[in-house]
């Protein structure tokens, strides 16, 4: 009988310890993922790639929405072909992730012709090799896209309070189990007293 309350104390213990850290991980992760969005305004890049936020459907399957994916940064601008998968501007506030269909040579001048997979129809405009920004490296996490959109609001810190009241709670949670496990051996101890002490009595 004590072998399997001894065993039943080591495996809660066991759950204790796994879930403080997985709630751990997830507060420190939570953390990382809004001061580096915030820091670099929803751009986060390293050695030269970025992940960038997909918030529309023109390439799914291949590129769900709502996923982030990572670019790597055009350094020659032309020398991309058909199927490659680039990052453009279309206008000062826009960048879009197309796949170039065809690529129009005019000279020493290139201009790709591009369309999302979803799409029924090409781009109306033909991308420059200027407003290329980057290429698709065909790295891709669904949905991770619309938390670190959140992650830019002016409410993105609040993120930060999620998993932190959720290592709060389960850490009263805790405290109040060993507790009671300390106080109930003492009360059976009394009890016993009060048996002995009425047996003695009589």
């Amino acid at each position: 009988m004590k072998e399997k309350k001894n065993k039943k104390i080591k495996v809660m213990k066991w759950v204790n310890n796994l879930v403080s850290g997985i709630l751990m991980v997830l507060l420190i992760t939570v953390a990382s993922v809004v001061v580096i969005t915030k820091a670099s305004g929803g751009e986060p890049q390293l050695f030269g790639y970025q992940i960038k936020t997909v918030l529309s459907g023109s390439m799914e399957p291949g590129i769900q929405t709502g996923s982030i994916i990572a670019v790597k940064l055009a350094e020659e601008k032309t020398n991309f072909k058909a199927g490659d998968v680039i990052t453009f501007r279309e206008n000062e506030e826009m960048l879009i992730t197309h796949r170039i269909t065809e690529v129009v040579s005019n000279g020493d001048s290139v201009l790709y012709r591009t369309k999302g997979d979803n799409n029924n129809a090409e781009d109306t405009e033909p991308v420059l090799p200027d407003n290329v920004v980057a290429v698709y490296t065909g790295f891709t996490v669904p949905y991770v896209g619309y938390f670190a959109n959140f992650a830019q609001s002016k409410n993105g810190a609040l993120l930060l309070l999620i998993p932190g009241f959720l290592l709060l709670i389960y850490s009263a949670v805790t405290i109040w189990r060993v507790l009671s496990h300390i106080e109930l051996p003492q009360k059976k101890q009394a009890d016993i007293l009060g048996e002995d002490g009425g047996k003695s009595s009589s």
